[in-house]
């Protein structure tokens, strides 16, 4: 009996650490379905009705709205159209949209406007020149290029926004973002090395080169407006929400609006509508309507991201921009029948990929922030 009550403290020891070693079941694939479904129930309760509803609505502006404004970019130069300026035009020429959703925000919520100073009025001034000089860019870029590789080239604008981000606001990178801004770089070098694939018979090598390139400063533009844009929230301002956003679209867009309408005047587009109306595939009716869907669905497109951005995150934003790239390539080849090469498939994945490494080194950013 002695002997058996010396060994028994040690036996216990043993059993305990047998039981830590032993490994814990892990959670069967119904138990994290249930856990995930208790997650997503307590998540839908938290928020309020017209949250859900305004959220919907801004993904689907989102992922609808801006590869539409694409496609119909490249339908207009499809048709007949022939003018930049007029494309660059159209991409502001829908501001007041935003400001109809605007004034009555001042009223339902009880806000006044942010008081505008000379440096907030001069910096609105030159965001929106930049914001003409971009579209004008892009025009060119869809006016020689097909949807669909434009809208691939055009995703670099994320690799410039984290480079320009980073040198201007100070933003963090980590390997994740890194790593995503060398694949993006790769999946567009891949789009350049395969450029004769995709080119259209009407259009010259020279002009493809020169699609791609303005394509290329289109984006790496955007990237330094977002960022400035982001400077102003931080040095300006010093607050960021929902109505100011707005406000700052409606002045950029409205300066942009001014910038560009002057450049279509003096290149004497506007004077030419009449007679490149009337010369377009489907009547002047099919082209005016080309022109008011492509400001509406670009305006629609703009406020659905700023509702993402601020209802939900912006890593949603993220995963929504990484959506509607590959939907306006698959749009492009199903309506407007561009050709779809190996390579470009292939650039498609890598750039999903990029886009993907990306979002995961934010949404990591921003736990350990």
């Amino acid at each position: 009996m002695l002997s058996a009550s010396l060994l028994q403290p040690e036996s216990m020891e043993a059993a305990e650490v047998a039981a830590e070693a032993a490994p814990v079941p892990s959670e069967s694939f119904k138990d994290q379905i249930s856990k995930y479904k208790t997650m997503m129930t307590a998540a839908y309760k938290s928020k309020p009705i017209p949250y859900w509803i305004l959220l919907i609505l801004g993904i689907i502006a989102m992922v609808v709205a801006f590869p539409a404004s694409s496609i119909l970019s490249r339908v207009y130069y499809e048709n007949g159209g022939q003018s930049k300026w007029i494309i660059s035009w159209v991409a502001v020429a829908g501001w007041p949209l935003i400001a109809v959703i605007l004034f009555p925000t001042y009223f339902i919520t009880k806000t006044f406007p942010t008081p505008l100073n000379l440096k907030l009025f001069l910096s609105y001034i030159i965001l929106g020149f930049l914001s003409a000089a971009d579209n004008l860019m892009y025009a060119y870029a869809y006016a020689y290029l097909p949807a669909s590789t434009a809208a691939l080239v055009a995703s670099s604008s994320l690799v410039f926004s984290a480079l320009f981000g980073y040198i201007l606001v100070k933003n963090r990178m980590n390997a994740s973002i890194i790593n995503a801004l060398f694949v993006i770089t790769a999946g567009l070098t891949i789009i350049a090395l395969d450029s004769s694939s995709d080119r259209y018979d009407n259009i010259t090598d020279k002009q493809y080169i020169m699609g791609l390139v303005w394509d290329v400063l289109a984006s790496a533009l955007h990237g330094l407006i977002f960022a400035l844009s982001e400077l102003i929230f931080v040095k300006l301002l010093g607050r960021r929400s929902f109505i100011v956003v707005l406000e700052q679209q409606i002045m950029v867009s409205l300066f942009a609006f001014l910038f560009t309408s002057l450049g279509t005047f003096v290149s004497g587009d506007f004077q030419a509508m009449t007679s490149e109306a009337t010369s377009f595939k489907g009547g002047k009716s099919a082209y005016y309507q080309v022109l008011v869907w492509s400001a509406v669905t670009f305006q629609l497109g703009v406020l659905g991201a700023t509702a993402v951005i601020f209802l939900a995150s912006t890593v949603l934003a993220g995963v929504l921009n990484a959506i509607r790239t590959p939907i306006t390539s698959i749009a492009a080849v199903i309506l407007l029948h561009d050709p779809m090469s190996g390579f470009k498939i292939l650039s498609l994945v890598i750039t999903f990929w990029g886009f993907g490494s990306y979002i995961y080194g934010s949404s990591m950013d921003d736990k350990q922030s």
